[in-house]
């Protein structure tokens, strides 16, 4: 073989090599190292709630992007407004971020705080959306579907205990309350701040029944403990095909949903700001997380929001429960 053609070759065989490797993703640079210590993610909710597994399944995706422990710490109490106090007391450096939910949009139109989470602080990502859905005791037999539900509920006025947050203004009161209205019944609404006192006040039989994501709760679906009969979405899903929804019962109103979010004060610099929320995107599309997000029904929209995403969200959240008039 000729000189020249054994190197042509071995030329082709190498492009055909690199070309072959899996895509580098595009990597930033830190600013000025940061960051370079351990950082705190606070979580206003209890252990064991869709907040804190998020938060979690975050965490650890993040920490592979950014190369340093980011710490997990849970603050519940004030549907979600104490462990907020902390946030807003750290120095305003990156190191402190915040995991929240919508309710940091009806907290602010009700007034319950003053700091807007489109301004004063906001999300440098939207990590999931989700919709919410009923849900019973496979055993309850007064309750084998919607319909029966309803006729019970219709028969039995307060009767039915449902257990939801204990924020009056939250998305899920005010859903339950719109609810309420269009199938003309009446609930006794059960507060429970701790998501795991919710969910074990309806497998208990303290409850009769329970509203919730579908996420929060898999396992005990898949543990035959609770089934949903209502699923709060104009259309089915597929992974619900079974379980009517807003159009199967003529609801007139528009279903609201719960999104969750890692929020930054708008005090951390800029060159802060832009990498987090790189980082925080790149976690979110790890294959890691994305397998956590499909197996809490995450997947069924499309979550993700960049820092203007989030903005737009966070705002037009804020004007909608505004219209409906959320008070404290």
């Amino acid at each position: 073989m000729e000189k020249n053609t054994f190197w042509r070759i071995a030329l082709v065989l190498t492009l055909v090599a690199v070309f072959a490797l899996p895509a580098t993703p595009f990597a930033m640079e830190k600013p000025n190292g940061f960051p370079n210590r351990p950082m705190t993610m606070i979580v206003p909710y209890g252990a064991g709630g869709g907040s804190d597994q998020l938060a979690r399944a975050m965490a650890t995706a993040l920490e592979k992007v950014v190369g340093v422990p980011v710490k997990v710490v849970n603050k519940p109490g004030g549907s979600g407004v104490a462990g907020l106090s902390d946030f807003f007391m750290a120095r305003p450096d990156g190191y402190t971020i915040t995991e929240h939910i919508d309710d940091a949009a009806t907290l602010y139109a009700s007034g319950v705080i003053k700091e807007n989470p489109s301004e004063d602080w906001y999300p440098a990502c939207i990590a999931q959306i989700a919709f919410s859905q009923i849900y019973v005791r496979p055993d309850d037999k007064r309750f084998p579907d919607w319909d029966a539900f309803v006729k019970y509920a219709k028969e039995n006025p307060g009767k039915i205990k449902l257990a939801n947050v204990a924020n009056v203004g939250s998305m899920e009161r005010v859903v339950t309350s719109l609810l309420e209205d269009d199938q003309g019944i009446k609930l006794t609404q059960v507060s429970f701040d701790k998501p795991a006192e919710r969910y074990g006040a309806l497998v208990g039989g303290h409850v009769d029944a329970l509203f919730e994501q579908p996420g929060d709760v898999r396992p005990y679906m898949e543990s035959n403990d609770m089934k949903p009969i209502l699923t709060i979405l104009n259309e089915r899903p597929k992974a619900f095909s079974d379980v009517v929804c807003l159009n199967d019962i003529g609801a007139k109103f528009k279903p609201l949903f719960r999104f969750r979010g890692f929020f930054i004060r708008k005090d951390v610099p800029k060159d802060r700001q832009k990498y987090l929320e790189w980082a925080l995107k790149t976690a979110w599309n790890s294959d890691e997380f994305q397998k956590f997000n499909r197996k809490k029904y995450m997947h069924l929209i499309n979550s993700y929001r960049d820092i203007e995403g989030g903005k737009v969200l966070v705002e037009e959240t804020v004007e909608t429960y505004r219209k409906m008039g959320v008070k404290k």
